[in-house]
């Protein structure tokens, strides 16, 4: 007779990759939060932090940019996963936004690199923002994730250039353009339209290029 919970049932992970998103009821999104997703790659995915990488990231979020009830507003690639804070208009926007994401990268992907197969490793992780106080930790988060992983060793850019960093306004002590190298191309995103990524967050203070993130708040 069969029945009941058994240890180790349920569809496993996909890649190998031990589950790190659980498969639990998303909140209901309200069109005024905005939302940081991270996406995570599977064991098998090169590491991101890699031209080719950088310009299939480039080209998932042209394919966004038409949605009117999703946004892309930044964006940071790192190791294995990318992270990204989004505007979208409720939960079933943001899910086939990040999706259109997703599926956009994954193609131009496993075509540049000549595989077949999934790319992502599990469902994304979406947490909502609903204070200027976690627009502004987002902020800090997303944009100098590269010095939480310590991806900024021995670099010289004042900023990570697998990010909109380059985008973003809210740096303290930033008086002059960046200084990128020739036929660098910036990442696509939009700009943000919230009252939380506009202003609300600067309540808080600017942030510092050298500030590096903390554990994520969830």
């Amino acid at each position: 007779m069969h029945g009941g919970r058994r240890a180790g049932a349920g569809r496993k992970p996909a890649n190998g990759v031990k589950a790190g998103m659980p498969h639990v009821t998303r909140p209901r999104l309200s069109r005024h939060d905005p939302v940081h997703v991270t996406i995570r790659v599977g064991r098998d995915i090169e590491r991101l932090r890699k031209r080719r990488a950088y310009q299939c990231v480039s080209w998932a979020l042209l394919r966004v940019q038409p949605r009117e009830d999703f946004r892309i507003v930044h964006v940071s690639i790192q190791a294995n996963h990318v992270h990204l804070l989004v505007e979208a208009s409720d939960e079933r926007a943001l899910s086939c936004g990040v999706r259109a994401f997703e599926i956009s990268f994954a193609r131009r992907h496993n075509r540049a690199c000549g595989r077949k197969g999934r790319v992502f490793a599990d469902r994304y992780h979406a947490s909502a923002i609903k204070t200027p106080r976690q627009a502004r930790n987002a902020f800090a988060y997303v944009l100098n994730n590269w010095r939480k992983h310590r991806e900024d060793a021995g670099v010289r850019w004042r900023v990570d250039p697998y990010s909109s960093a380059v985008s973003f306004d809210g740096w303290k002590h930033h008086a002059r353009p960046f200084a990128w190298p020739p036929g660098y191309e910036a990442l696509p995103v939009k700009f943000p339209t919230l009252w939380l990524l506009t202003d609300g967050w600067r309540r808080h203070g600017l942030i510092d290029l050298r500030e590096r993130p903390g554990p994520r708040e969830i």
